[in-house]
Order: C-alpha cells, then structure tokens, then sequence
C-alpha cells in the first residue's frame, strides 16, 4: 500500500506545531520577569549605611518594575535555597525577617526570606532563573557592581566584592544567578576588612 507522505508531513507539523503553543504558552509568565541593569530607578531603592529593613512602602511597584509576580501563596513549581553572608568593613551584617513578604495583606515575593538566618527560599510557581539582582530588588536595597546599599567604591580603597561557594566572582554581581545550595558573600571594605576565613559552604536544614 503506498503511503501519503503528504499527509504525514502535515500531521506531523500540527503536532509540533502544538508542543510549541504549549511550551511557549507555559512560559509567557517566566519571560516577563527580569533582571534590569541599572536599578537605581526602582521605588523606594536605600542608598543609606546599614541595617536595611525590607522597604515595603513600594514593594509592589518593585515587583511590578522587575516582573515578578506577587504571589498569594509560596510557589511549588521550583523550590531552592541559598545562603547570603553579607559584611560592611569586616562586621556581618544581619539579613532582616520578611524580606519579600507583605504581611497585610499577605503577599509572597518569588524570592524572599523568612527569619535571619541569611537563608533565602526562591518558591515560585513557573520555573525559570532567578537573580541576585533581583532579590536586593525586592529587599529595596542599591546592588549594582560598585555599591551596596550606600557604600561605593572609593579612593580609600573600599571596594564591593562578591564570593560564591568561597571563590571570587569578578562578574556584574546583579546578574548571578541563584542555584540551589548556593553560599553567598557580600562584602564591602578593604582587603585587609574581609573575613580571614571567606565562608565557602552553609550548613542547611535537613530537606532544604
């Protein structure tokens, strides 16, 4: 029996074409969200010395800003944790409660932190890369590749460098991206002001 390749050929175009819909269709949540390369346009951005409470008099329009959603409930479709260490002139800095998270009325931002202990959950409901960028976005708190929060490079040799699992990274700090188990330095200050020892690894919870 001779076969219709022809048939075939267009039967097979409508499946593929199909999948694409799908995948496509899927995504168009994920690709609105991004991280944007200057951020000082942002609401409600500190610029001061630290501590830095999570801003939340803007958080929404941050959100908005970076395309991210505001989420009503923790998100399940990926659900990892890193650990940020963050250091001002040699001194830790604490990481505040509630980073990403609106209490009244209750909002979830993709990324956000739960107590103080540094950990940061990325909960989201669509699977995508999320940034470091994007979570100093949501805190309301200035990271670019020279400042943190108030503090710039200066000409007292004060610089901003940024570690990931104990080895320096020279990149634009807003753009790494947040993979699971990840530890994270951010220090601020001279060489002779970082840590003698840069953590390189974090001790998690179990079934984080």
């Amino acid at each position: 029996m001779k076969k219709d390749y022809k048939a075939h050929f267009i039967i097979g175009g409508l499946i593929v074409a199909a999948f694409a819909l799908m995948w496509f269709g899927s995504r168009s949540t994920a690709e609105v969200s991004k991280t944007i390369a200057d951020p000082s346009a942002l609401a409600g951005l500190q610029t001061s010395t630290a501590p830095w409470p999570p801003e939340l008099n803007h958080f929404s329009e941050r959100l908005r800003a970076i395309g991210l959603p505001a989420l009503t409930a923790e998100g399940a479709a990926i659900h990892i944790h890193q650990h940020l260490d963050l250091f001002i002139h040699g001194k830790p800095i604490v990481i505040p409660q509630n980073i990403g998270i609106n209490t009244i009325p209750l909002v979830f931002a993709p990324i956000h932190v739960h107590d103080t202990t540094g950990i940061i959950h990325v909960e989201s409901p669509t699977i995508q890369t999320f940034t470091l960028g994007q979570f100093f976005d949501i805190w309301g708190v200035r990271l670019t590749s020279d400042c943190v929060g108030g503090y710039c490079t200066d000409a007292t040799s004060s610089s901003l460098k940024i570690f990931l699992n104990g080895t320096p990274y020279t990149g634009d700090p807003r753009t790494v991206a947040l993979t699971s188990h990840q530890e994270i330095v951010v220090a601020y200050g001279t060489e002779n002001e970082l840590p003698k020892s840069i953590p390189s690894s974090y001790s998690f919870p179990p079934n984080y």
